[in-house]
């Protein structure tokens, strides 16, 4: 075959690969108008690089790879919370939300690039083999976790009940790496725990929103309206609370109104915009509620906290919440992939807009523990505001109109020091009365019942 002839070849896959491109990305996008040709000339340009790179690029490059990469930098270029999730991930999330996993039990994030343990869950492999708050995982099964996704370190320590899996860290004050060898087992992620603060007076913590945390709150709440002492008044603490699955959050407030908006939501498409409203409840809840939040309240912990303020159902107290006040869907791709993106903002009963304003309490109390860990300070010192692309609380807002926004009310300059190992630790009276923020909300509820007996 003659160069000629081979070149011509090489032009026909080209062209093919770039006809190609061009059907699929009809398909996909459907919806597009037919007048669109900047949409198309762009997916022209991307056929383009990705051909000269594969084709001229120092090294060897793996096409799937660079084009899930180039997808999920044009996903991630919209805001913090929309991503493209390979199929380990998609996964992940999945279970997430389903109250019960096989792993080793422990609580992580992701702090200056490093994976950091927030908290062993009790009685789990991870609690009972020594691992503790403040560890940095170094390594899992031998792999560093050095540039590691978070996803993807979740998932190597997850596994079938009974497998193994080697985690390597680094403690202060340890010379040296830390081995442990875990033995998995099946985690359950306990939503709903609860206590008896004293006689009369109920503790209810909620860590995260999965499928089961209305029915558990339900139960819980039964459970101490049921004991000989009625139930005078109740502290729900959603501190360090992440978040999770919008209706629980509707069914969580629902609990404690009868009637109203719980939240709405409001899309550019008319699907994507809807109103939750509060139900009658067979029991009737006049007693007071104080609800706790801080800085790592976020999402569906911001619904519950913003309806029942905007409701004057609960004195709200402890330091601004997060801030995502944004709705994501996930939509399941080809070949085991995820979608993640934003499709609407979540807009409190009184028609506030939770996106990078956050909760602003009724009472700022700030934090305060005895000798805490030095790795805890400042977890929650990043808010949604603070990051890259984030969504702005209305949509279109020009600059005048955001510097006319009234600023939240400007709370103590106290760095804030987090309790967030007490959230998966063991729920006992000496934690809680260490606690001031817990203490605080407790003496508010004595008090109210002391000048209401007054009034009468």
């Amino acid at each position: 075959m003659t160069k000629m002839k081979k070149r011509n070849v090489k032009i026909g896959l080209v062209l093919a690969a770039a006809v190609l491109l061009w059907v699929v990305s009809t398909a996909f996008y459907r919806d597009l108008s037919a007048s669109s040709s900047e949409t198309y000339k762009g997916l022209k340009l991307f056929s383009d690089v990705i051909e000269r790179v594969e084709k001229n690029y120092v090294d060897p490059v793996d096409t799937k790879e660079l084009i899930e990469k180039g997808i999920q930098g044009m996903v991630q270029s919209l805001d913090p919370h929309s991503a493209l999730m390979p199929p380990a991930a998609f996964k992940e999330l999945q279970v997430d939300t389903q109250g019960e996993f096989g792993g080793i039990g422990i609580v992580i994030t992701m702090k200056n690039n490093l994976l950091v343990v927030i908290s062993p869950i009790e009685d789990t492999p991870a609690h009972k083999a020594g691992v503790k708050t403040g560890d940095i995982i170094v390594k899992v099964d031998g792999k560093s976790t050095k540039g590691m996704p978070l996803w993807e370190a979740v998932n190597k320590m997850r596994g079938p009940k009974g497998t193994s899996v080697i985690i390597t860290v680094m403690r202060q004050g340890s010379p040296a790496p830390i081995d442990f060898t875990l033995v998995r087992d099946i985690i359950p992620v306990e939503s709903v725990r609860f206590f008896s603060l004293k006689p009369g007076y109920g503790y209810i913590r909620v860590t995260n929103f999965n499928v089961h945390t209305a029915d558990s709150l339900k139960e819980a709440l039964e459970q101490m309206e049921a004991k000989e002492k009625p139930l005078k008044g109740l502290v729900v603490d959603l501190r360090d609370n992440p978040g999770g699955l919008l209706q629980q959050a509707v069914e969580v407030s629902d609990l404690f109104l009868d009637e109203g908006e719980i939240v709405s939501i409001k899309g550019r498409q008319g699907q994507h915009t809807k109103r939750y409203r509060a139900t009658a409840n067979s029991a009737k809840r006049s007693y007071p509620i104080v609800v706790l939040i801080n800085g790592g309240s976020a999402s569906a912990s911001e619904i519950v906290a913003g309806a029942l303020q905007d409701h004057h159902r609960a004195v709200i107290l402890g330091t601004t919440s997060f801030g995502k006040g944004s709705v994501q869907t996930v939509e399941t791709l080809r070949d085991g992939y995820g979608l993640r993106f934003t499709i609407a903002r979540y807009y409190t009963p009184s028609g506030r807009s939770i996106q990078a304003q956050g909760i602003v309490p009724d009472i700022v109390v700030t934090a305060r523990q005895i000798d805490p860990e030095p790795s805890d300070k400042g977890i929650h010192a990043v808010k949604e505001k603070d990051l890259i692309n984030h969504l702005e609380a209305e949509p279109d807002v020009s600059k005048d109109a955001k510097q006319k926004i009234t600023p939240p009310a400007k709370e103590e300059k106290k760095p804030e020091v987090p309790d967030t190992p007490g959230r998966y630790g063991p729920l006992t009276i000496e934690g809680l009365q260490s606690d001031n923020q817990v203490m605080r909300a407790l003496e508010i509820i004595i008090s109210y019942q002391i000048l209401q007996k007054a009034k009468d």
